[in-house]
């Protein structure tokens, strides 16, 4: 069987991979087996191609393929980095020129997205070595609590340092190197609590004191803090960083230190609103415990400093007489990341900047107090050379407006009580990697996952990278059948000796692709920017509002032939042939001879030259009827007309707002809501490559299996007998203009088979949280009466309230395709769509997609109706093609 390999490498352009020749390749050989370079390029030359690989490099991969040779331990070794929470790789041979070799690295672990639970339960060993590659098999806090043991031990054998041996060491030091002033005193993690503050009655002893910092104490008391600290009139700079008392103080102390210390300029690592030369002379690393202050008053000691770090200082206004070129003339690097610098307008700040002739780079939030464009920050600081560690020419050449070389990664979280098999479904999105396989006939359903073993997977993420790695499925027979998976590593720069090795997560893919928010899969992007993405979304959306008005009158034309005779049907849908009897109506073989054409395939251009449909025959579809049955294009229609109603979550097309839907998830996480998604692609039915999650990384991840939406899950649903499940009604179309839309009374109940659960490991349970079970699974039937009764009594409801708002959401929705889309209406037009409806747990309906063709419901009224024929028969069959 030939085959294809469909890859999605991280990459969101998938190549299709096409084993050319796999059937019907002549063998070298008598063997069954791949021997021969030229078999292995019959059989593998589209993967080869595809790949990315060299073709100097695939005479090597045929030969460590065909002799299962792994021999990247010879030429690399794995480091721990990030405190041990992520593994790096290097390069341990003097060096590898570009495109020298190329190494085969394993899969580790290959699955479905739905069986990745069960087998980190079922196979043995599995949990614990994903835990070890993916660096969460430790308790985050065992540093922590090895270090207080130590401490407790120490204390209690009574060789811990005292307090006053530090005061008095420090007086000491002091005397031998001046005139014993002690300006800047230490007391970090000495165990000092209220009593012990007020003893040590620091103000007599170091009144001159500028720098005080009592971090890691147990101090607890405002009062007691505020009279101790205000006394030390000259202090610039106090640090309590790390004491019980910030748990349960609000900024009265702060207020109240600031004001007892009016020459404070450094509180808890934060700017205060007197800040001036003292605090930039510290983060310019003037003033530190050796030189706590200037010798002279008509020093100018900011003249020397040429970097200043002022990132995360919450200063509110940087417009400042110490902050000025006339100080500082010699400043050529500044970061001002991290703060909210709201007193002070984008002109204001870029203004003073000007001022810098030497400023060369600037790190900024964008968007942040400089504006939102890095482009526009450029332009008018024509000096910068690098903004946020981009040079400024590639800024420009690649015409970015939201840079920032410095994301920190994402790292996993756990809790010490956090199972390994759930430690690693968190932090796999951060490793796993992605293909599909395919034959000629269709390509598979769902995706295939892996992850790389330990070496592939200590490969991390550079923008420009010296490596590149990609999926590889060999054939030793030359079928798809004896195919193995590998990953393929080779470098694309020259390498040196202790150069960390690194590849592109997102290669082949631009800001044109929205490039620097899929790495919030991996890193942690400034959410200032995706906020304010989605704020100006949600403001958009604020001001849609068309009402629908027909533009024609009801002049729906009938489709009973003038001379009497009964109209001519083409079909190609059996059911349809063997099951429409009535007399008005014959089945004819020619579609050029029908009255009406009644088809499974689109009716375009194309397909009306090849059959001789003509305009003047009547089909069963609307023209762009896509902005209606594609996910995507059904959210865009709705939020066209109507913005965003109560009856349609929030809904996001990954492919175009991703940005958007991130500064959703911000938010949401950020006033403590619900942050569960569902992720549905463009144009797949019964639920296909459908996930729900709650995990940002995973969003973002999954859009690599194909285009899709994102919708925010209805966590509590309306459910019948515990179970969710969701109502398929059947919309006939006879007009869009004026909207002529009739609606069965008979419609589909759909129940999950599982009681309904927000238990995390149900969302990787198809039958707790879908509906779809008549494809190979346990299928409830219940007909609608009994449904309606048993609904009833369950909640104590009325269905005719419900199915009337039901009724009023299916209006609304072709109402917004009729004002959106006018183009949508034709007079020789009818057409029937499925339309799934569920409810919430306040009994509203919510949207969930609209179908073309539903005939599966043809299927399912008849079993309601116990006869085929007297649907497909039926008066409203009638209605709906004649007036």
């Amino acid at each position: 069987m030939a085959g294809y390999f469909v890859m999605e490498p991280c990459v969101i352009v998938a190549a299709t991979l096409m084993a050319v020749g796999v059937v019907g390749v002549e063998m070298s050989s008598n063997s069954n087996r791949i021997e021969t370079y030229e078999d292995f390029v019959k059989v593998h030359g589209v993967l080869l191609a595809a790949s990315g690989l060299p073709q100097s490099l695939h005479r090597q991969l045929f030969q460590k393929l065909t002799t299962e040779t792994f021999d990247a331990g010879s030429y690399f070794k794995i480091e721990v980095c990030e405190d041990g929470r992520q593994r790096r790789l290097v390069l341990d041979s003097q060096s590898m020129p570009k495109e020298s070799n190329v190494f085969l690295v394993d899969h580790a672990w290959t699955f479905r997205l739905s069986d990745a639970f069960s087998q980190l339960q079922e196979v043995p060993g599995l949990a614990q070595r994903m835990a070890s590659l993916m660096c969460v098999d430790t308790d985050l806090d065992t540093d922590i609590e090895e270090v207080d043991a130590v401490k407790g031990v120490l204390h209690e054998n009574g060789t811990k340092s005292n307090v006053e041996d530090i005061l008095e060491s420090e007086i000491h030091n002091a005397t031998e190197k001046g005139d014993g002033t002690v300006k800047w005193l230490e007391l970090e993690d000495a165990d000092i609590g209220d009593d012990m503050l007020l003893s040590l009655n620091l103000s007599s002893k170091f009144p001159d004191l500028q720098a005080l910092s009592l971090c890691g104490n147990k101090l607890e008391t405002v009062e007691i803090i505020v009279q101790e600290v205000t006394k030390l009139k000259n202090l610039r700079a106090l640090w309590l960083n790390n004491n019980p008392v910030l748990k349960k103080c609000d900024h009265c102390m702060e207020d109240a230190i600031l004001q007892g210390c009016p020459k404070l300029e450094i509180y808890n690592s934060n700017f205060t609103i007197n800040f001036g030369e003292w605090a930039l002379g510290f983060c310019g690393e003037v003033y530190d415990k050796d030189n706590p202050s200037s010798l002279c008053l008509r020093d100018r000691p900011l003249q020397s400093v040429t970097s200043l770090d002022l990132s995360n200082r919450c200063i509110h206004n940087l417009v400042n007489k110490a902050f000025s070129p006339a100080e500082m003339p010699s400043l050529s690097h500044l970061n001002i990341r991290g703060n909210p610098l709201e007193q002070n307008s984008v002109r204001e700040l870029l203004e003073v900047l000007k001022g810098f002739p030497c400023l060369q780079s600037l790190g900024v939030d964008i968007p942040g107090p400089l504006g939102e464009s890095a482009i526009e920050i450029l332009e008018s600081l024509p000096t910068l050379c690098t903004l946020n560690g981009v040079t400024a020419s590639k800024i420009l050449e690649e015409g970015k407006h939201v840079i920032d070389s410095m994301l920190q990664p994402r790292l996993p979280e756990w809790s010490a009580d956090q199972p390994l098999a759930d430690r690693v479904l968190s932090a796999m999105w951060l490793y796993l990697m992605t293909y599909r396989l395919a034959n000629e006939e269709k390509i598979d359903e769902t995706s295939v996952w892996y992850v790389m073993d330990e070496l592939g997977s200590a490969v991390r993420h550079s923008d420009e990278p010296n490596f590149r790695v990609a999926p590889f499925l060999f054939m030793p027979e030359g079928k798809l059948s004896s195919a193995v998976s590998f990953s393929i590593l080779w470098p694309i720069q020259n390498v040196y000796k202790s150069d960390e090795c690194t590849r592109d997560f997102l290669y082949g893919i631009g800001e044109d692709k929205q490039r620097s928010a899929r790495l919030t899969a991996w890193f942690h992007t400034p959410q200032s920017y995706f906020i304010n993405e989605y704020e100006k979304h949600c403001q958009k959306l604020q001001f849609k509002s068309l009402s629908y008005t027909p533009t024609k009158s009801s002049n729906t034309e009938s489709l009973h032939r003038s001379d009497g005779c009964a109209s001519r049907v083409y079909t190609d849908i059996p059911y349809v042939e063997e099951f429409l009897t009535r007399t008005e109506f014959v089945i004819t073989t020619e579609p050029k001879d029908a009255d009406i054409i009644w088809t499974s395939l689109q009716v375009d251009e194309d397909m009306k030259k090849a059959t001789g449909i003509t305009d003047q025959q009547y089909v069963n579809q609307f023209p762009f009827e896509s902005c209606l049955v594609m996910k995507h294009h059904l959210a865009e229609t709705v939020q066209k007309a109507h913005g965003s109603p109560e009856w349609l979550q929030p809904t996001y097309n990954l492919e175009t707002h991703l940005p958007q839907l991130i500064g959703d998830y911000y938010v949401r996480k950020r006033d403590g809501l619900n942050n569960l998604w569902i992720l549905k692609p463009w144009n797949m039915a019964r639920t296909i490559d459908t996930s729900v999650t709650d995990d940002l990384s995973a969003v973002i991840r999954l859009m690599e299996t194909g285009p899709k939406i994102c919708q925010k899950y209805i966590e509590f649903p309306a459910l019948f007998q515990g179970r969710k499940f969701d109502l398929r009604y059947i919309v006939l179309v006879r007009s869009m203009d004026p909207l002529e839309i009739f609606l069965s009374d008979v419609f589909w109940v759909r129940l999950a088979n599982n009681p309904y659960s927000l238990d995390k490991h149900s969302f990787f349970e198809y039958e707790t949280h879908f509906t779809v079970m008549n494809y190979g699974r346990k299928f409830n039937h219940m007909n609608t009466p009994d449904f309606v009764r048993e609904f009833e009594v369950e909640h104590q409801v009325k269905w005719l309230e419900i199915h009337q708002r039901v009724k009023n959401t299916i209006r609304s929705v072709f109402e917004a395709a009729a004002v959106a889309h006018p183009e949508m209406h034709s007079s020789k037009s009818r057409a029937m769509y499925g339309v799934d409806i569920m409810l919430d747990s306040s009994f509203q309906p919510k949207l969930l997609e609209v179908l073309p063709f539903p005939f599966e419901v043809i299927l399912y009224s008849a079993i309601v109706a116990e006869s085929i024929t007297e649907v497909a028969n039926s008066s409203m069959f009638v209605v709906w093609f004649a007036a």
